[in-house]
């Protein structure tokens, strides 16, 4: 008795990989968009690091 995979079994599980690994690389282009390093450090200093600096700019 075999135990192999249909053909078109095969053929869904790659083209399943090849869509989960193209859609992150989509995903990773995108984001490339957005500034997190800025936002990121707004959230992590304290209020008056950022206020100061804020005044300091202005």
């Amino acid at each position: 008795m075999e135990n192999t995979l249909p053909t078109w079994h095969v053929i869904l599980i790659i083209v399943m990989v090849l869509g989960f690994i193209i859609s992150n690389i989509m995903l990773l282009k995108y984001m490339t968009r957005f500034d997190v390093k800025g936002k990121l450090d707004k959230q992590t200093k304290p209020d008056s690091e950022a206020k100061s600096e804020e005044e300091e700019e202005k």
